[in-house]
């Protein structure tokens, strides 16, 4: 009788304890807001109204033309890009930030207030991404060893450099949001392909006609005319891994003939884009964001070099951020929040963990 009394005893206990395990569980999932995510954006030939010149020769960035594309064509793709926001927004979450830390300032407030976030602890240390360049043109040699070599420094830089020294005089409210991503890159082969084709588009043509080198482990960039003026364009974590990587244009490159466009910024745009950053007015209105809270919001991109502050949906915006549209000469920082969504890729459970495991 008594065993059979602990026995009981026992399995209430244990039922109890699977109670509250599945109360974790829930509480845990209802931390993590999803309540502002989506995939499908405006069309940026919406979004001009602030350019500095209408009849600008650069289309800076087509990464969000070819994701609506993608979204329209391939099933499940919009599932998957929701898994990888959930992990994202589930990893920051457990770090103990705050339950909105995945949508941006506030889901596109009006609010003016800078709100600073911290750099969260992985425990990954230095993250070191190995990199295959496939230059596709009439003459690949065009590009030179130089040039790509270039292209590697500034991409280690950009992603390295917490660059408060060159932010304008008023912008402290800043200065607490430049950070260093801890994100490094490494060259590990260039491809050159002789090919008469005068321009590839968007359709990921030029991945088809040379597909990517493992790309669960290495980011693929191919360099080719891309045609249209357009500088570039990347594939968001949670793709087709057989069009994975960046696509830029060939003189985007440092030393390149794509001016203001061709200090390399164009690539350090394009591998934020494939780390899961979205353009820093979040592809929309005031109302719309790009999931990270210490950037401000604003209603369409800026080019050129503003001045300091330019103001949009009562705040000021961060001009000199990458993933703005200025020239390449006028932007220079992440913030602590776009490192945070980054790196959460890495984590167990990431769309780009199998990185980390290099």
């Amino acid at each position: 009788m008594k065993k059979l009394l602990l026995s009981m005893v026992s399995l209430a206990l244990f039922f109890s304890a699977c109670s509250d395990n599945s109360k974790e569980t829930t509480q845990q999932e209802q931390q993590v807001d999803m309540t502002d995510f989506y995939v499908y954006t405006d069309s940026q030939e919406n979004l001009i109204s602030k350019s500095v010149n209408s009849k600008k020769t650069y289309t800076t960035c087509y990464t969000m033309e070819v994701l609506n594309k993608q979204l329209s064509e391939i099933p499940g793709l919009e599932k998957k890009m929701y898994d990888v926001e959930y992990h994202t927004r589930a990893f920051i979450n457990a770090k103990g930030k705050p339950s909105n830390a995945g949508g941006g300032n506030g889901g596109g407030s009006n609010s003016e207030e800078d709100i600073d976030v911290l750099p969260i602890e992985d425990n990954l240390g230095t993250i070191n991404i190995p990199v295959y360049i496939h230059i596709v043109l009439p003459n690949a040699n065009d590009v030179t060893n130089a040039q790509i070599q270039s292209q590697i420094n500034v991409l280690n830089s950009d992603f390295n450099s917490a660059n408060t020294n060159q932010l304008p005089s008023g912008a402290s409210n800043f200065i607490n949001d430049a950070t260093d991503s801890d994100i490094n890159f490494t060259l590990a082969g260039t491809y050159r392909y002789n090919n008469s084709t005068a321009s590839w588009g968007t359709n990921n043509a030029v991945k088809a006609a040379y597909p990517p080198i493992t790309p669960q482990t290495h980011l693929n960039i191919w360099v080719c005319n891309i045609g249209g003026g357009i500088l570039g364009y990347a594939q968001f974590p949670g793709g087709n891994s057989a069009t994975d990587g960046v696509v830029l244009l060939y003189s985007s490159l440092p030393g390149g003939s794509a001016a203001p466009y061709n200090l390399g910024r164009t690539a350090t745009h394009e591998v934020g884009h494939y780390l899961n950053l979205r353009h820093i007015w979040g592809d929309g209105r005031c109302n719309q964001d790009d999931f990270v809270l210490d950037t401000p919001s604003s209603d369409g991109a800026n080019y050129g070099c503003p001045s300091y502050p330019t103001v949009n949906c009562k705040s000021t915006d961060m001009t000199m951020n990458y993933m703005d549209y200025t020239n390449d000469s006028c932007m220079y920082m992440f913030t602590d929040g776009q490192r945070n969504r980054m790196r959460a890729l890495f984590t167990s459970g990431g769309a780009r963990a199998a990185m980390a495991a290099n």
